[in-house]
């Protein structure tokens, strides 16, 4: 019994960091810190062993799981002697990546594009879609997998105008689209369709579209798919979802919550264009407000690009609030974080709990996933410790009876 795992951006840093990491778990080499799915109530789960799972994926751009896997121990991101200790996985990995497509991406991703990307997005969105399903299908076939779970790990795509959106929320307008050929229509958009028809449950784990247009909704309803997104929670707006129902609790008005992140992996190079930019910081931007409602004066969040950083992030925070007889106060907070190191147990979790739902015939938004995301599909709440007990209790349902489940 295997379940394989599809990566979109299979040669990214937290893509390596989760194949290596998943590797280094199941033979003993690491310890299982990081896993909310090591501790209740996801432990207590039948979820798929780490060493049951088979990774491949997409990727726009050329080199090898080894190369990047190297980077980050020379950064000090994993330990290097697991470099090699997981090279038989890393290796079988590389095995099972595929050209990607780069419609709706930007500038710098454009220009990583290899030759065999170039041709599959110059055929056009339809015969894109077609080869994107070809190699799952490929996939789940030549592996003998049970199940197949997409992932969306690829850099964040440039915010969609309203334009690109029209025709995207009912199932028939979107189809319409893709047969018409436009190339307006994202990449992430195209792998998820690609996931939803070939049968895969799908993770979006970044701000980009995927499966959040309400025809994408649509076709997962429609076609018994689960999926969940979007843009994963990792470290400043974990902090921040954690602390500001605190201050809500407490009656204390927040004057003003400013916040500044520079990193300089791929992601940061990425996150450098304007476009991108807005689409990842409206996300941790929003969480505030969705807390805190009229306790918020104002807020800021900035991403800013320094290459000699890499894969290491360093967020700071600063809050000025106000409280009993209107004293003005100041919590300042800084976090430094591996970007892979933090996202990769995650991704890795996620991915465990979509396979047991999609074992179990769920289909449409997992919304008791909330807390793994910073825009929660099919939830408005932003609180992490209310998000923990939606978690509590969407495990208590995947742990029911399957037939007491359809009876819900």
């Amino acid at each position: 019994m295997s379940t394989g795992v599809w990566i979109i951006g299979a040669l990214g840093d937290v893509a390596t960091t989760v194949v290596l990491g998943a590797g280094a778990v199941a033979r003993g080499l690491a310890p299982t810190a990081g896993l909310v799915s090591a501790r209740p109530p996801l432990s207590q789960l039948p979820l798929a062993e780490l060493g049951e799972l088979v990774f491949g994926g997409h990727d726009v751009r050329p080199g090898t799981p080894r190369e990047a896997a190297g980077g980050l121990a020379q950064a000090g991101v994993i330990p290097a002697h697991l470099v090699e200790a997981t090279g038989e996985e890393l290796d079988a990995y590389a095995e099972r990546i595929r050209p990607g497509v780069a419609f709706g991406a930007g500038s710098t991703v454009l220009a990583l594009e290899s030759e065999d990307a170039r041709v599959r997005r110059e055929s056009g969105p339809r015969e894109a879609l077609a080869t994107l399903r070809a190699d799952l299908r490929e996939f789940r076939e030549r592996e003998e997998l049970d199940r197949v779970v997409v992932v969306a790990l690829a850099s964040t795509e440039p915010a969609p105008s309203p334009a690109d959106l029209v025709g995207l929320d009912d199932a028939p307008s979107l189809l319409e689209r893709l047969d018409a050929g436009d190339a307006r229509l994202p990449a992430s958009l195209l792998y998820a369709l690609a996931a939803f028809q070939e049968g895969c449950a799908y993770v979006n784990f970044t701000p980009s579209l995927g499966a959040t247009c309400g025809g994408m909704l649509e076709l997962a309803e429609q076609l018994g798919v689960p999926h969940a997104g979007r843009d994963g929670k990792t470290g400043q707006t974990l902090v921040r979802t954690t602390l500001a129902p605190m201050f809500l609790a407490r009656n204390l008005d927040v004057l003003s919550w400013a916040g500044f992140n520079i990193l300089g992996n791929r992601d940061g190079e990425v996150l450098d264009e304007p476009a991108a930019n807005e689409a990842k910081t409206v996300g941790k931007d929003k969480v505030l407000g969705g807390i805190l409602g009229d306790n918020l004066g104002g807020s800021l969040t900035r991403i800013d690009y320094v290459p000699s950083l890499g894969d290491w992030k360093t967020a700071w925070d600063h809050v000025h609030f106000a409280g009993f007889l209107g004293t003005q106060m100041q919590l300042s907070l800084t976090w430094r974080g591996a970007d892979s190191a933090l996202a990769a147990p995650l991704v890795l979790d996620l991915v465990r709990v979509l396979d047991l739902a999609l074992k179990q015939g769920l289909r449409g938004v997992q919304s008791g996933l909330a807390c793994f995301f910073k825009t929660p599909l099919g939830s408005e709440e932003q609180s992490f410790p209310e998000q923990m007990q939606l978690l509590e209790a969407y495990a208590a349902r995947l742990a029911e009876p399957v037939e007491a489940q359809a009876e819900d």
